[in-house]
């Protein structure tokens, strides 16, 4: 990624600027499985001119089939990146973008970069420009400190949001990126909170004297389900984000809990030991029709639906692995093979799941990611322990 002019930003100079681009570019399409990049030795310096007018034969020559290459410019104030696409085997143009982001977003460019040669070539929905937000584990197994953390989906602009005072669990970010909900234990009192991401005030999301838990997004970011544990029963209720009566939706005896919406907002999958052992069912989001899914060994739990909503992912608990099944029951696998893999969420584009490992004996569980087919599994980068991790959607 040259540039036209050389010129030192905030953020570094621009001529360095393009080289950590490509390079962010590169490692996202690589994670991604999809693309083998060309090895750095085998490649050309791009002049500006060949930006627009790239030297198919060359590139041809060391084996590439798409080039990506592009520029980066100052604007006095904010970054200008371009992004092309090539067919080098066809000598013809793909695609072409350009990003206008502040000098601290820099990186963002470069994974929408990366989003675009990415969806055009393998036809799937974007997802590397958008946060993880995940529980940041620290100290020992019996005296462990937990605190909410976001970063990129690469382990970038990494920041902590709680300060590890009181424990948190299973966060969930709004389908509109403006908020977080999750579970505190805040003054020993375990209570399902709001956090504001733009200003970083924090509230209780229901004021009850009973335990209130595993808390998710309405697809309109306007209610949230969650469970709430009353005189030895626990069921799922629903409440608006803006406060208010919770609407009880389940009432059997037993565990009700990990209500999950399906991306049209017209059912909600849950987990629930009212059979014997914690199996998963959906039901009308009015809390009519509930009807079991799963019946396949082991238990199901923590339910996850699919931005697509072809697929529910979930914990097969007992073997803890990470497995999808259909919304109708049918089609049930099991995706991971590892120690203890538990709390799947779903990417934007529906086809990279998220999950954390928890390893053998009194080590700190990390965060790893798996595609739907099973085959690509890799492990994400913390700088502490993690668990409970939940995809943001796209940034805007």
């Amino acid at each position: 990624f040259p540039t036209p002019r050389a010129v030192d930003t905030p953020a570094g100079g621009t001529e360095a600027l393009g080289r950590q681009i490509a390079e962010v570019v590169e490692a996202d399409l690589r994670g991604s499985g999809f693309f083998r990049p060309i090895a750095r030795n085998l490649l050309r310096r791009v002049s500006m001119p060949q930006v627009t007018n790239p030297d198919y034969a060359a590139w041809s020559q060391v084996g590439a089939q798409y080039l990506v290459q592009g520029y980066v410019q100052d604007e006095g104030g904010r970054l200008t990146v371009g992004c092309y696409l090539y067919d080098v085997f066809a000598g013809s143009s793909l695609a072409r973008e350009g990003y206008e982001v502040d000098y601290a977003d820099w990186r963002r460019a470069a994974h929408r970069c990366a989003d675009m040669v990415y969806a055009r070539i393998t036809g799937e929905g974007a997802y590397f420009d958008s946060r993880i937000v995940y529980v940041a584990e620290s100290g020992p197994k019996n005296n462990r400190t937990r605190r909410l953390a976001v970063m990129d989906t690469d382990g970038a602009n990494h920041r902590f949001l709680t300060n590890g005072q009181s424990i948190v669990l299973t966060p969930r970010y709004a389908p509109d990126g403006r908020s977080i909900v999750y579970m505190s234990y805040l003054n020993n009192e375990p209570r399902v909170y709001l956090y504001d991401l733009a200003t970083g005030s924090q509230r209780t999301l229901v004021d009850s004297r009973y335990m209130t838990f595993a808390p998710r997004y309405s697809p309109d970011s306007r209610h949230v389900v969650f469970s709430m544990a009353t005189n030895g029963n626990t069921d799922i209720y629903r409440v608006p984000v803006s406060g208010g009566a919770p609407q009880r939706l389940t009432n059997t005896p037993g565990i009700d809990t990990g209500g999950s919406y399906s991306p049209d907002g017209r059912q909600i999958v849950f987990e629930s030991d009212r059979s014997g052992s914690q199996q998963l069912y959906v039901m009308n989001t009015d809390g009519s029709g509930q009807r079991r899914i799963s019946f396949g060994g082991g238990g199901h739990a923590t339910p996850e639906w699919s931005p697509r909503g072809n697929l529910i992912a979930f914990t097969q608990t007992g073997s803890f692995n990470i497995g999808v099944i259909r919304p109708d029951g049918s089609g049930a696998r099991i995706l991971t093979n590892g120690w203890q893999d538990e709390a799947p969420s779903w990417a934007p584009n529906g086809r990279v799941i998220h999950f954390f490992r928890t390893p053998r004996g009194a080590g700190l569980p990390a965060l790893y990611s798996i595609d739907v087919t099973g085959r690509l599994e890799r492990r994400l980068p913390t700088p502490v322990g993690a668990s409970d991790p939940s995809w943001s959607p796209l940034q805007d």
